[in-house]
């Protein structure tokens, strides 16, 4: 983030993608097999969450920039960490590309997310965000709960 007090476009972009470079040293740390089995209290193995962020972010970004409400599907056939880390590698640049597609004046303009979620653009890219973060504390906990250590979170 800059030190100047406003938050421009590139600094909610380099924001998130400092989010998604914390994710991703999160989903290394995951052995293979806990990374797709393991859970606690009923909530989905960190594969799963990983799932969701990959079908929504650059997804999302897409039918903003193209005015489509596609819905999603969260169920994609990453069944390995590797193959998880490969599809997050591909989409970070093109998350930037789809994100400098969208004039920063129509964040206030309404979009109907996947044809469910109708409000305005920068309130759908703040979800991006808060639900990557909200998915990576769910990591950070059965990390914890393994014994490994997590990504100091400012480690972005």
């Amino acid at each position: 983030m800059s030190t100047t007090g406003i938050i421009t476009k590139e600094n909610f972009l380099n924001h998130w993608q400092g989010h998604r470079g914390l994710t991703r040293k999160t989903i290394e740390k995951f052995p293979e097999k806990e990374l797709f089995e393991y859970s606690i209290g009923g909530m989905r193995p960190f594969s799963d969450l990983v799932k969701e962020l990959l079908t929504i972010g650059l997804p999302g970004l897409e039918g903003i920039d193209s005015n489509t409400t596609e819905g999603f599907n969260h169920d994609v056939p990453f069944n390995t960490k590797e193959a998880l880390l490969a599809e997050w590698d591909r989409q970070t640049p093109l998350i930037t590309e789809y994100y400098n597609k969208i004039p920063v004046e129509r964040f206030a303009e309404d979009y109907n997310l996947f044809g469910q979620f109708n409000q305005p653009i920068i309130d759908n890219l703040m979800y991006f965000v808060d639900n990557e973060i909200h998915h990576r504390g769910q990591g950070y906990v059965y990390l914890r709960s393994l014994g490994i250590e997590p990504p100091m979170f400012w480690d972005r």
